[in-house]
């Protein structure tokens, strides 16, 4: 009796096929060697290889950072006592300074200056109080010593406020109060003794508010990026790489890189395998100038658009950005009360002392040749108000070797300007004589040109506006990346405003395009012919019979 042949059914030869088609790509993709990477991201990974921050001292165990505190000014003596340099050198930074360049008297770019914009307008040369709630000292005046627990304290605290409530309830002498004060002195002190390197919720703590709110001003700078996911950002996020600030916005005498108004963020394009000290604030500082691998053509594109054109598809991901600030329809009153109303993402689209606002999210960027510097109007320039004013625009041409292609945040708006002196006017927002008290634009104006050393005519009206805000933040994983098409399209294409230059995909020339045909129907011809030739050339297509 023959024995039965084993057989297995074809179901598990299904099985291992099914296996090994999802097994292999994932295998192949946690085996992936350094060789088979793209260069730019295996130059990133030795970049940023070692993250661990180590330090020479322990701030608790300083006699000096164990006081009862009850001031500001106390604080900063106790910071300095050991840090002989740091405040003669922050004040000459622009973080105190608010000057692009204190030198120059005549046109003084920034907040402290002659600057403004068409959102929060101008801190009147720091006269609006308000706006020094962001200057990194105690309290609202300039004047104060510097508070270095903004920047380097890792505990999350108020501090003007801690250090006024200290002085409030001291000063009350009840027991009751003291009590109080000596807690609030052990939270101060915790914060005091707890330093380290800025953490993004340090710079967050000013950078992510700027222009009076959360994601008012930048685009891509908002509260989303204390804790924020990969997918939003892939340096910063929790989830990958956990890149604090100053992992590119690198430091020197307490100068940090990445200023980009009145000069460039970087005046050489090098990466860190060209000069291991150059900053690390540009994409080819640690990813180089060719980041993609061998043979790509995205290569090819680095020379004119900007690795964040095509990895920061969006903005304001997560959080809403305001995208326009008209001041004109402000002054409104509901019962002969100031009012607000919120729209769809529960902020404020209209408010009695600001006017009408929009926000919006997950924003396309618009594109501009851009070298580094942006140029903008101060209060001292004439406008033309017959068009919209640029408040502010980028520098670029395709011609400029520095210049690439670049993502921006357009901000429009609409505000006050002299119609006689032809200037835009920087208006007196906070305390009593202010606008947002008065609803007088009169008297803000008046007051606020004033504060300024400047004229005002006391005829006014309200022009257009646009500013511009280099997109930067938030770097898409790759596979969410721009594709080809998003650009390189005939229609509703990234790049349509840009027209000085030929672009394949986009754009089309008559003279090409005949030249073109014409060599397809040369080709077509050709083939015709040589077809014939064979044909002729063997006896019509027959061949002789052999004898």
């Amino acid at each position: 009796m023959k024995k039965k042949e084993r057989r297995y059914p074809l179901i598990k030869y299904f099985i291992w096929i099914v296996c090994g088609l999802i097994l292999t790509p994932m295998i192949a993709s946690a085996t992936e060697s350094k060789e088979s990477q793209a260069p730019g991201r295996t130059m990133a990974q030795q970049a940023t290889k070692d993250k661990r921050i180590w330090n020479t001292t322990d701030h608790s165990k300083h006699k000096e950072l164990q006081k009862d505190f009850k001031s500001g000014m106390e604080i900063t003596q106790a910071c300095v006592s050991c840090h002989s340099e740091a405040q003669n050198q922050f004040h000459k930074t622009i973080h105190w300074t608010w000057l692009a360049d204190p030198a120059d008297k005549e046109r003084q770019y920034g907040k402290a200056g002659n600057s403004l914009n068409n959102f929060c307008i101008s801190t009147n040369k720091t006269a609006d109080a308000s706006c020094l709630s962001c200057h990194p000292g105690w309290g609202t005046s300039k004047d104060s010593p510097v508070n270095c627990l903004v920047c380097h304290s890792q505990k999350k605290m108020n501090f003007d406020e801690a250090v006024e409530d200290i002085k409030s309830f001291l000063e009350e002498g009840d027991e009751e109060s003291t009590e109080i004060a000596k807690e609030i002195q052990e939270e101060l002190k915790a914060a005091v003794q707890n330093i380290g390197l800025p953490a993004r919720q340090n710079c967050g703590s000013c950078h992510f508010y700027g222009g009076g709110g959360d994601g008012v001003k930048h685009g891509d700078l908002d509260t989303s990026l204390v804790k924020p996911s990969k997918t939003l950002d892939v340096h910063m996020g929790v989830d990958g790489q956990n890149c604090t600030c100053v992992r590119c916005h690198t430091t020197r005498l307490h100068n940090i890189s990445g200023r980009v108004y009145t000069q460039p963020a970087a005046t050489d394009r090098k990466s860190l395998v060209e000069d291991d000290l150059t900053n690390k604030i540009t994409c080819e500082s640690c990813h180089t100038a060719k980041p993609h691998k061998g043979g790509k053509k995205m290569n090819e594109h680095t020379d004119k658009v900007a690795c964040q054109t095509c990895h920061i598809p969006e903005f304001a991901r997560v959080n809403p950005t305001k995208m326009s600030w008209d001041w004109a329809q402000s002054g409104k009153l509901k019962d002969g009360k100031k009012f607000k109303t919120k729209d769809e993402f529960g902020k404020f689209d209209y408010m009695s002392i600001k006017g009408q606002m929009k926000w919006a999210k997950n924003v396309k960027p618009e594109y501009f040749w851009y070298n580094g510097v942006i140029k903008s109007v101060t209060a001292k320039d004439k406008i033309d108000p017959a068009g919209i004013a640029k408040v502010s625009w980028p520098v670029g041409d395709r011609k400029d070797s520095d210049s690439r292609i670049y993502p921006f945040k357009v901000h429009t708006g609409k505000q006050p300007y002299d119609k006689i002196n032809q200037t835009l006017l920087m208006p007196l927002l906070s305390g009593k004589q202010g606008y947002w008290s008065t609803l007088d634009w009169n008297e803000a104006l008046g007051v606020g040109q004033a504060s300024m050393g400047l004229p005002f005519s006391g005829e006014f009206d309200f022009v257009e506006t646009t500013y511009v805000f280099p997109i930067t933040h938030m770097v898409a994983p790759k596979d969410k990346s721009l594709s080809c098409k998003e650009c390189h399209s005939k229609s509703d294409g990234r790049l349509a405003n840009l027209k000085d230059f030929y672009m394949p995909g986009r754009d089309s020339s008559r003279i090409l395009n005949l030249a073109g045909w014409g060599v397809v129907l040369a080709s077509l011809l050709g083939v015709f012919i040589h077809a014939l030739g064979r044909f002729f050339s063997s006896g019509n297509g027959r061949k002789e019979s052999r004898p």
